[in-house]
Protein backbone atom coordinates (compact mmCIF):
# COMPACT_ATOMS: atom_id res chain seq x y z
CA UNK A 1 0.00 0.00 0.00
CA UNK A 2 0.73 3.67 -0.43
CA UNK A 3 0.13 5.97 1.62
CA UNK A 4 0.32 10.50 1.26
CA UNK A 5 0.53 13.05 3.88
CA UNK A 6 -1.02 16.06 2.74
CA UNK A 7 0.02 18.59 5.48
CA UNK A 8 3.18 18.42 7.40
CA UNK A 9 5.73 21.29 8.35
CA UNK A 10 8.82 20.25 7.49
CA UNK A 11 10.44 23.82 7.78
CA UNK A 12 9.18 23.64 11.60
CA UNK A 13 12.56 24.18 13.93
CA UNK A 14 11.72 21.06 15.82
CA UNK A 15 12.47 19.29 12.25
CA UNK A 16 15.31 20.79 11.56
CA UNK A 17 18.30 18.97 13.19
CA UNK A 18 16.42 15.47 11.86
CA UNK A 19 14.60 16.41 8.88
CA UNK A 20 16.40 12.82 6.99
CA UNK A 21 14.89 11.02 9.71
CA UNK A 22 11.53 12.55 8.70
CA UNK A 23 11.97 11.75 5.36
CA UNK A 24 13.50 7.95 5.86
CA UNK A 25 10.37 7.68 8.13
CA UNK A 26 8.26 8.50 5.08
CA UNK A 27 10.35 6.21 2.72
CA UNK A 28 10.19 3.35 5.40
CA UNK A 29 6.21 3.54 5.61
CA UNK A 30 5.49 3.64 2.24
CA UNK A 31 4.38 7.24 2.62
CA UNK A 32 5.23 8.56 -1.30
CA UNK A 33 3.92 12.28 -0.68
CA UNK A 34 4.64 15.07 1.92
CA UNK A 35 3.18 18.39 1.28
CA UNK A 36 5.31 20.85 3.32
CA UNK A 37 3.34 23.67 4.34
CA UNK A 38 5.04 26.99 4.96
CA UNK A 39 3.97 29.89 7.55
CA UNK A 40 5.68 33.09 6.17
CA UNK A 41 8.02 33.89 3.68
CA UNK A 42 11.36 32.36 4.98
CA UNK A 43 9.47 28.70 5.13
CA UNK A 44 8.39 29.41 2.00
CA UNK A 45 12.07 29.44 0.59
CA UNK A 46 12.59 26.45 2.60
CA UNK A 47 9.93 24.58 1.34
CA UNK A 48 10.78 25.41 -2.58
CA UNK A 49 14.29 23.98 -1.11
CA UNK A 50 13.55 20.85 0.49
CA UNK A 51 10.62 20.34 -2.29
CA UNK A 52 14.01 20.50 -5.44
CA UNK A 53 16.24 18.15 -3.23
CA UNK A 54 13.60 15.69 -2.36
CA UNK A 55 11.83 15.84 -6.21
CA UNK A 56 9.16 13.44 -6.45
CA UNK A 57 8.70 12.63 -2.59
CA UNK A 58 8.47 16.31 -1.11
CA UNK A 59 5.99 19.16 -2.48
CA UNK A 60 5.81 22.71 -1.46
CA UNK A 61 2.60 25.05 -0.50
CA UNK A 62 3.91 28.17 0.07
CA UNK A 63 1.75 31.37 1.72
CA UNK A 64 1.59 33.57 5.34
CA UNK A 65 -0.49 31.45 8.09
CA UNK A 66 -2.44 33.51 10.04
CA UNK A 67 -0.74 32.57 13.33
CA UNK A 68 1.55 35.57 14.45
CA UNK A 69 0.62 37.55 11.16
CA UNK A 70 0.62 41.09 13.19
CA UNK A 71 4.35 40.23 14.20
CA UNK A 72 5.40 40.02 10.53
CA UNK A 73 6.94 43.32 8.95
CA UNK A 74 4.61 44.06 6.12
CA UNK A 75 7.29 44.11 3.83
CA UNK A 76 7.67 40.13 4.84
CA UNK A 77 3.96 39.46 3.58
CA UNK A 78 4.56 41.36 0.04
CA UNK A 79 8.06 39.22 -0.17
CA UNK A 80 6.21 36.06 0.42
CA UNK A 81 3.90 37.28 -2.36
CA UNK A 82 6.23 38.34 -4.88
CA UNK A 83 8.28 35.10 -4.20
CA UNK A 84 4.66 32.95 -5.42
CA UNK A 85 4.12 35.59 -8.18
CA UNK A 86 7.37 35.04 -9.94
CA UNK A 87 8.25 31.65 -9.65
CA UNK A 88 10.05 30.91 -12.89
CA UNK A 89 8.91 28.15 -15.03
CA UNK A 90 11.51 25.66 -13.13
CA UNK A 91 10.68 26.49 -9.51
CA UNK A 92 6.65 26.51 -10.50
CA UNK A 93 7.05 22.54 -11.08
CA UNK A 94 7.60 21.92 -7.55
CA UNK A 95 4.88 24.24 -5.86
CA UNK A 96 1.50 22.37 -5.85
CA UNK A 97 -0.64 25.06 -3.87
CA UNK A 98 -0.55 28.46 -2.02
CA UNK A 99 -0.48 26.97 2.02
CA UNK A 100 -1.00 27.57 4.62
CA UNK A 101 -3.79 30.26 4.98
CA UNK A 102 -6.75 31.16 6.45
CA UNK A 103 -8.16 33.05 9.31
CA UNK A 104 -8.07 31.27 13.13
CA UNK A 105 -9.76 33.23 16.37
CA UNK A 106 -7.76 32.01 18.80
CA UNK A 107 -5.36 34.51 17.93
CA UNK A 108 -7.38 37.68 16.96
CA UNK A 109 -7.88 38.46 20.64
CA UNK A 110 -5.94 41.74 19.92
CA UNK A 111 -7.33 44.93 17.95
CA UNK A 112 -6.84 44.96 14.58
CA UNK A 113 -5.45 40.92 14.19
CA UNK A 114 -8.67 39.95 12.68
CA UNK A 115 -8.97 42.84 9.99
CA UNK A 116 -4.72 42.05 9.17
CA UNK A 117 -5.70 38.31 8.78
CA UNK A 118 -8.57 38.92 6.25
CA UNK A 119 -6.61 41.33 4.79
CA UNK A 120 -3.74 38.72 3.98
CA UNK A 121 -5.54 35.89 3.86
CA UNK A 122 -7.56 37.76 0.39
CA UNK A 123 -4.42 38.71 -0.55
CA UNK A 124 -3.09 34.88 -0.85
CA UNK A 125 -6.30 33.61 -2.31
CA UNK A 126 -6.42 36.25 -5.31
CA UNK A 127 -2.54 35.09 -5.87
CA UNK A 128 -4.28 31.02 -6.09
CA UNK A 129 -6.83 32.78 -7.90
CA UNK A 130 -4.47 34.39 -10.12
CA UNK A 131 -1.49 31.82 -10.50
CA UNK A 132 -4.53 28.49 -10.32
CA UNK A 133 -3.31 27.07 -8.02
CA UNK A 134 -5.24 25.06 -5.43
CA UNK A 135 -5.18 25.93 -1.80
CA UNK A 136 -5.03 24.62 1.85
CA UNK A 137 -6.83 26.11 4.31
CA UNK A 138 -6.59 27.06 8.02
CA UNK A 139 -9.76 27.47 10.04
CA UNK A 140 -9.37 27.05 13.35
CA UNK A 141 -12.50 28.71 14.67
CA UNK A 142 -13.47 30.65 11.57
CA UNK A 143 -15.04 27.77 9.28
CA UNK A 144 -18.26 29.46 8.34
CA UNK A 145 -16.14 32.62 7.72
CA UNK A 146 -14.19 31.23 5.58
CA UNK A 147 -16.20 29.35 3.80
CA UNK A 148 -18.02 32.62 3.00
CA UNK A 149 -14.84 34.43 2.06
CA UNK A 150 -14.30 31.26 -0.51
CA UNK A 151 -17.29 31.90 -2.17
CA UNK A 152 -16.15 35.28 -3.73
CA UNK A 153 -13.25 33.93 -5.42
CA UNK A 154 -12.70 31.43 -8.60
CA UNK A 155 -10.00 28.99 -7.26
CA UNK A 156 -8.82 25.59 -8.48
CA UNK A 157 -9.47 23.69 -5.67
CA UNK A 158 -10.24 23.86 -1.93
CA UNK A 159 -8.62 21.84 0.70
CA UNK A 160 -9.37 22.20 4.19
CA UNK A 161 -6.76 20.92 6.57
CA UNK A 162 -7.81 19.14 10.08
CA UNK A 163 -11.74 20.30 9.55
CA UNK A 164 -13.03 20.50 13.09
CA UNK A 165 -16.74 21.98 12.99
CA UNK A 166 -19.07 22.12 12.77
CA UNK A 167 -19.80 18.83 11.38
CA UNK A 168 -23.32 20.40 10.19
CA UNK A 169 -20.99 22.25 7.01
CA UNK A 170 -19.45 19.86 6.06
CA UNK A 171 -22.30 18.91 3.15
CA UNK A 172 -22.06 22.74 1.95
CA UNK A 173 -18.08 21.96 1.52
CA UNK A 174 -18.17 18.94 -0.12
CA UNK A 175 -21.27 20.01 -2.49
CA UNK A 176 -18.46 22.59 -3.79
CA UNK A 177 -16.10 20.15 -4.46
CA UNK A 178 -13.97 20.99 -1.44
CA UNK A 179 -11.85 18.23 0.27
CA UNK A 180 -11.01 17.45 3.98
CA UNK A 181 -7.90 16.28 5.86
CA UNK A 182 -8.03 14.66 8.76
CA UNK A 183 -5.28 12.72 10.41
CA UNK A 184 -3.95 11.26 13.97
CA UNK A 185 -7.19 12.65 15.89
CA UNK A 186 -9.32 10.17 13.82
CA UNK A 187 -7.97 7.50 16.40
CA UNK A 188 -9.10 9.18 19.67
CA UNK A 189 -11.66 12.25 18.66
CA UNK A 190 -15.06 11.24 18.57
CA UNK A 191 -15.81 14.86 16.19
CA UNK A 192 -13.00 13.73 14.09
CA UNK A 193 -14.34 10.29 13.55
CA UNK A 194 -17.93 11.40 12.87
CA UNK A 195 -16.24 14.09 10.28
CA UNK A 196 -14.61 11.18 8.70
CA UNK A 197 -17.88 9.28 8.76
CA UNK A 198 -19.85 11.92 7.20
CA UNK A 199 -17.19 13.36 4.44
CA UNK A 200 -17.21 11.24 1.11
CA UNK A 201 -13.92 8.93 0.41
CA UNK A 202 -13.71 10.88 -2.62
CA UNK A 203 -13.23 14.06 -0.67
CA UNK A 204 -11.04 12.91 1.90
CA UNK A 205 -6.60 13.27 2.64
CA UNK A 206 -4.79 12.08 5.50
CA UNK A 207 -2.17 14.13 7.08
CA UNK A 208 -0.45 14.84 10.16
CA UNK A 209 0.71 18.39 10.69
CA UNK A 210 3.80 17.30 12.16
CA UNK A 211 5.51 18.53 14.30
CA UNK A 212 2.12 18.73 16.30
CA UNK A 213 1.94 16.35 19.10
CA UNK A 214 -1.01 13.97 19.87
CA UNK A 215 -2.63 12.27 22.61
CA UNK A 216 -4.22 8.96 22.56
CA UNK A 217 -1.73 6.22 21.12
CA UNK A 218 0.77 9.19 19.58
CA UNK A 219 1.04 10.95 23.17
CA UNK A 220 4.62 11.98 24.25
CA UNK A 221 5.86 10.87 20.18
CA UNK A 222 6.79 13.02 17.82
CA UNK A 223 4.87 13.19 15.13
CA UNK A 224 6.50 11.59 11.58
CA UNK A 225 4.64 10.29 8.70
CA UNK A 226 4.92 7.01 10.51
CA UNK A 227 1.66 7.70 11.82
CA UNK A 228 -0.22 7.31 8.75
CA UNK A 229 -0.39 3.99 7.93
CA UNK A 230 -2.49 4.34 11.39
CA UNK A 231 -4.31 6.79 10.25
CA UNK A 232 -5.80 4.93 7.33
CA UNK A 233 -6.73 2.16 9.11
CA UNK A 234 -8.49 3.62 10.77
CA UNK A 235 -11.08 5.50 8.29
CA UNK A 236 -11.20 1.94 6.82
CA UNK A 237 -12.08 0.39 9.73
CA UNK A 238 -14.78 3.63 9.48
CA UNK A 239 -16.05 3.98 6.45
CA UNK A 240 -16.33 -0.06 6.63
CA UNK A 241 -13.75 -0.30 3.26
CA UNK A 242 -11.11 -2.58 3.23
CA UNK A 243 -7.83 -0.81 3.89
CA UNK A 244 -5.93 -2.11 0.61
CA UNK A 245 -9.40 0.25 -1.32
CA UNK A 246 -8.92 3.34 1.17
CA UNK A 247 -5.67 3.88 0.80
CA UNK A 248 -5.70 3.63 -3.31
CA UNK A 249 -8.73 6.52 -3.29
CA UNK A 250 -6.60 8.75 -0.61
CA UNK A 251 -3.66 8.64 -3.09
CA UNK A 252 -6.09 9.30 -6.26
CA UNK A 253 -7.64 12.01 -4.45
CA UNK A 254 -4.69 13.12 -3.22
CA UNK A 255 -3.44 13.79 -7.07
CA UNK A 256 -6.75 14.75 -8.71
CA UNK A 257 -6.52 17.55 -6.07
CA UNK A 258 -2.93 18.52 -6.86
CA UNK A 259 -2.63 17.54 -9.88
CA UNK A 260 -0.11 15.57 -9.88
CA UNK A 261 0.66 11.79 -11.02
CA UNK A 262 2.64 9.93 -8.10
CA UNK A 263 1.46 6.52 -8.19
Amino acid sequence: MKFIDAHIHLCDPEYSEIIEKIIEDAKNNNVIALVSNSMDYKTSLKSLELAKKYNGLVFAALGVHPWGIETLPQNEIEATIELISNLNQEDRKYVVAIGEIGLDITYTKKKGVKELQYEVFNKMLKLAEKLSLPVIIHSRGTSQEVAEVLTSYNLKKVLFHWFSRPISLLSKLIERGYYITEGPPVLYSKGIRENVKKVPIEHLLTETDGPVRFSGPFKGRLTTPAFIPLVVEEIAKLKKMNVEDAACQILKNFENFFGIKIS
